[in-house]
C-alpha cells in the first residue's frame, strides 16, 4: 500500500472520530435541553467564610459520575476560584459564574473520581446540590481542600441551625 494512501485513509478515519465526538456533545446537550439555566449570584455574597482557588472538573447527574451536565457551560474543566459565603458558594469560571444558593445546597464529601478524572484517594470535593429539580453533583479539587471543607460545612451546620 502507497504511503500517500496510508495517510489519506488514518487522516479520513480521525476527521470521522472528530465529527463523532462533536454529533455526540450536540446529541448530550439537545437531551439536556430542559434543565433550568443557572441561578444569578447576588450583588452582596454576605460573610465571606473562604476564597479559594482550584479547579473545577465537571457537573454530573447525582449518583451517576458519568453523566456530565453539557449545557450552560457546566460541561468543561477549568480553573475556579471557589467563594464560600452566607448565601451560598460561588464558582467564579473563566467567562461565567457558578452561583449555588444556600437553599439548593445538600451536602459536601470527597471523591476519587468522575467522569474524565481520577486522583488519590478522596483527592476531589463532590458538592451535592439541586439545580431546579435536578440533584447534580460539581467536582472540585482545591488547593486548600481542608480548608474549603471546613467552610462548606460550617455553611451546612448554619443553614441547619437556622430551619431548626
Amino acid at each position: 500500500m502507497d504511503r500517500t494512501l496510508l495517510q489519506a485513509i488514518v487522516l479520513v478515519f480521525l476527521a470521522s472520530l472528530l465529527l463523532l465526538m462533536f454529533l455526540g456533545w450536540r446529541a448530550r446537550q439537545r437531551r439536556q435541553r430542559d434543565v433550568v439555566p443557572l441561578v444569578a449570584a447576588p450583588a452582596d455574597l454576605g460573610n465571606t467564610l473562604a476564597s479559594l482557588t482550584g479547579k473545577y472538573v465537571a457537573t454530573t447527574a447525582s449518583g451517576n459520575p458519568l453523566d456530565r451536565i453539557a449545557v450552560h457551560g457546566l460541561g468543561f474543566r477549568s480553573n475556579v476560584m471557589a467563594v464560600v459565603a452566607d448565601s451560598g458558594i460561588l464558582l467564579q469560571l473563566p467567562g461565567r459564574d457558578l452561583f449555588i444558593p444556600l437553599a439548593d445546597l445538600r451536602d459536601v464529601r470527597r471523591a476519587t473520581w468522575t467522569i474524565d478524572r481520577v486522583v488519590e484517594k478522596d483527592g476531589l470535593h463532590l458538592i451535592e446540590w439541586m439545580l431546579g429539580d435536578r440533584v447534580v453533583d460539581s467536582y472540585l479539587r482545591m488547593a486548600e481542600p481542608t480548608e474549603f471543607e471546613q467552610a462548606v460545612r460550617s455553611l451546612l451546620a448554619k443553614r441547619q441551625a437556622n430551619t431548626v
